[in-house]
């Protein structure tokens, strides 16, 4: 029987939380595939790389924490409605919203695709963003 995807994601949410980065990457399969579609370049592949992200994660940021919003499953997957807080190294506030969409296969993560960014503090309003998105002046 297939391990529940909301369990798998409650074991790398307290991985996380731990700061223990071998329990955190004992949730991901080897070959882990990793998307970020608002930003392609920052795809990769393999759980190595996810020990050495989050590995500097947990050391530059010694208070991040994890908080699950919501969530849902769909299938083998499980959608995930995040906020990621802590002070980086120079001090300055971490506040990262998003969502995870987390493919599970044999209870790993074999696929995941990350939505999460810096929240923007001040910036554009809607009105703007809509002309910006345009391309044109209301």
């Amino acid at each position: 029987m297939a391990a529940d995807p909301r369990s798998v994601l409650e074991r790398l949410l307290a991985a996380l939380n731990a700061h223990d980065v071998d329990a955190f990457v004992t949730c991901f399969d080897e070959r882990y595939e990793s998307e970020q579609p608002a930003h392609p370049a920052r795809a990769f592949s393999g759980s190595d790389q996810v020990r050495k992200n989050w590995g500097t994660l947990f050391d530059q940021i010694p208070d991040l924490r994890a908080e699950l919003l919501r969530s849902a499953v769909e299938g083998e997957a499980v959608w995930a409605e995040m906020r990621w807080t802590g002070s980086k190294a120079d001090g300055a506030p971490l506040d990262e919203r998003g969502v995870i969409i987390l493919g599970i296969r044999d209870g790993l993560i074999a696929w995941g695709r990350l939505y999460m960014e810096e929240v923007e503090a001040g910036g554009a309003g809607i009105d703007e963003t809509v002309d910006r998105m345009t391309g044109s002046e209301r």
